[in-house]
């Protein structure tokens, strides 16, 4: 007998996964300090190409994941609750978190670009804050709806994004899940068409443009991945074929992102360039993007973990499962801060590396810790449920 949704259990690789991610963002923003492309906060004076390329193996399957893994979240989220239940819980655990981090937190960066920038910039913080939020509308750049001279959502994008497509979803899930259950019978019966999402995440990385501010995927790519987790994800049927395709899929995977060397090595800008080669380079990541998050599902997707399956997992993977959403809206700030202090140092760009990954681990660990997680208030303002569970739920 077919198993039902409601009997499925939570995948807890997917949730050790997303943790992972998380924490691999430090070690990701840490680097970018020492990269000769990117317009990161601070900036070593000496940079490296050798960033740009170990970099490029993240951004190609990191943020997709993510957001793959949080549209598998909201089928189990949208099963229990209800669309309307989902969307006011969304609102809430999303929202105030982007909401309080905006206000609190997102100004720092912004400061110390200035600082960084002009040794002569004296402005204090408290002066600084009130003109961070000198705004005005922006409906053109939906849903980033302000704009402001240094307003920005910096790091938190990734929660402005996911709470849109969050209620985008609410109110057409039912039909919607209807569909991914063709899907997957469909899937069944031809496991090569797996690929297809490929062809649209492609076209729109083609045609849209690769931005830059996003990890380097169009921020509407990123839906895509959302509904995909959605839809197949957690579809038995799905599964059996992701298992059975992981590995050729991730041989596909790797020869695709090969091919996109020649265009980001050669064109002026191959994220936005309309000629023919930039937009088959795009539309290559955009493919070799789709096979490696299939290879990767496929691959921790294993038989001998399903009886490890019914719950996120113990001890230190629980614990960073949970923590997610709070570690991601702390470490950016605190990577900067240490950067800014770091990067004047008189000392080889691997030791600035090290020091800055390690003191922000550290800082944004002893926060979560003692700043966030053991308070109600604090809890809420950063997402988290109000009540620590006593073990791990879905």
């Amino acid at each position: 007998m077919a198993t039902t949704e409601s009997e499925r259990p939570r995948r807890g690789e997917l949730d050790i996964l997303r943790a992972l991610v998380v924490l691999g963002l430090v070690f990701f923003h840490a680097a970018l300090v020492f990269s000769p492309d990117d317009d990161f906060y601070v900036k070593n004076a000496r940079t490296t190409d050798v960033v740009t390329v170990v970099a490029g193996f993240g951004v190609v399957w990191a943020m997709p994941m993510l957001f793959l893994v949080a549209g598998l979240g909201a089928r189990h989220s949208i099963r229990r609750r209800g669309p309307g239940g989902f969307a006011r819980e969304r609102l809430v655990r999303l929202g105030v978190p982007l909401v309080f981090a905006t206000l609190a937190l997102v100004p720092v960066p912004q400061w110390l670009r200035l600082r960084a920038a002009d040794p002569g910039y004296d402005e204090s913080y408290w002066h600084f804050w009130p003109r961070f939020f000198d705004v005005r509308p922006d409906p053109a750049d939906f849903p980033f709806v302000l704009e402001g001279e240094h307003f920005e959502t910096g790091h938190l994008w990734f929660v402005v994004l996911l709470l849109v497509f969050c209620l985008l979803l609410a109110p057409v899930a039912a039909p919607f899940a209807a569909s991914a259950d063709r899907a997957g019978a469909a899937v069944a019966r031809r496991p090569l068409m797996l690929l297809l999402p490929a062809l649209p995440l492609a076209a729109i990385n083609a045609l849209l443009g690769m931005e830059e501010s996003f990890a380097g995927w169009h921020r509407w790519a990123y839906l895509l991945f959302f509904l995909y987790g959605f839809a197949l994800a957690d579809d038995e049927r799905a599964r059996a074929a992701t298992r059975r395709l992981a590995v050729p899929v991730g041989v596909l995977g790797l020869a695709l992102f090969a091919g996109t060397a020649p265009g980001f090595v050669t064109i002026d800008d191959p994220f936005t360039a309309w000629t023919p080669f930039a937009l088959f380079t795009r539309a290559l990541f955009g493919a070799a993007g789709w096979c490696w998050v299939v290879a990767i599902l496929g691959l921790l997707d294993r038989p001998r973990k399903r009886a490890a399956r019914s719950g996120r997992g113990s001890g230190a993977w629980a614990y960073f499962a949970f923590a997610a959403l709070p570690l991601y809206v702390l470490h950016q700030p605190v990577v900067v801060a240490f950067a800014y202090g770091v990067v004047g140092w008189d000392a080889p760009m691997a030791v600035k590396y090290v020091v800055i990954v390690a003191a922000s681990l550290a800082v944004i660990l002893l926060v979560y810790e003692f700043g966030v997680r053991r308070t109600r208030v604090t809890r809420f303002l950063f997402g988290m449920r109000t009540a620590l569970p006593v073990k791990p739920v879905s």
